[in-house]
């Protein structure tokens, strides 16, 4: 539907207004999952070496495995026209990424493991790489929120190693849901479920 407020995808999910499109797509780009795994991998490792400066460099190896290398890949394909952005809307095009996150934070767990690295965010890590398999699988049959999933996990995983006070930063989650389903890209139903998903990883600290 084109010449009024709303307009839609090529998947049909209604679209916000103009204004309402220029806010989201700030808070989708700047909460997209790179920025939110850097921000909370460095949080979760300073947490978890007691606050000493190593936990800062075993956070970013977690946000390099989990984040950087994957968005890198991202660009990559798209540069060879792959894909038409980073949000890869057609679902079944997105396998492809799962398995080189997978293969990624398998490989940076591996590194922790070896480098003795303190055992909150090889949790972190390992939880990120279980929710990843949630993630490929719900994908093959239905369309779920991968950013939604990860602004969740970060947030609830530092409300887990720092404060129960960071679960009030699951007010930057909403926004992070808000934005995907004003742009188009999911459906409210898709984006609780990534955060739910998401939510779940503190599971894997409950179990340790």
């Amino acid at each position: 539907m084109t010449g009024g407020t709303r307009t839609t995808t090529g998947e049909g999910i209604p679209t916000a207004s103009a204004r309402a499109t220029s806010v989201a797509r700030t808070v989708t780009d700047v909460l997209q999952p790179r920025n939110v795994l850097l921000a909370g991998m460095l949080g979760i490792g300073l947490a978890a070496a007691g606050g000493e400066v190593s936990g800062l460099l075993w956070g970013f190896l977690g946000a390099l495995c989990a984040g950087l290398i994957p968005a890198g890949y991202i660009e990559w394909e798209r540069g060879r026209g792959t894909w038409g952005d980073r949000h890869v809307v057609d679902r079944t095009k997105r396998a492809p990424i799962f398995f080189v996150i997978l293969g990624s934070i398998g490989a940076g767990s591996m590194v922790m493991v070896l480098g003795n690295a303190p055992t909150g965010i090889l949790v972190a890590m390992l939880a990120l790489w279980v929710m990843t398999i949630g993630l490929l699988a719900v994908n093959t049959v239905w369309k779920i929120s991968v950013d939604s999933a990860v602004a969740s996990a970060a947030v609830s995983l530092l409300a887990v190693v720092h404060s129960p006070w960071w679960t009030a930063t699951y007010a930057l989650t909403a926004a992070v849901c808000w934005s995907r389903v004003a742009l188009g890209y999911h459906t409210v139903a898709q984006t609780l479920a990534g955060a739910g998903l998401g939510a779940a990883t503190t599971v894997a600290y409950v179990c340790v």
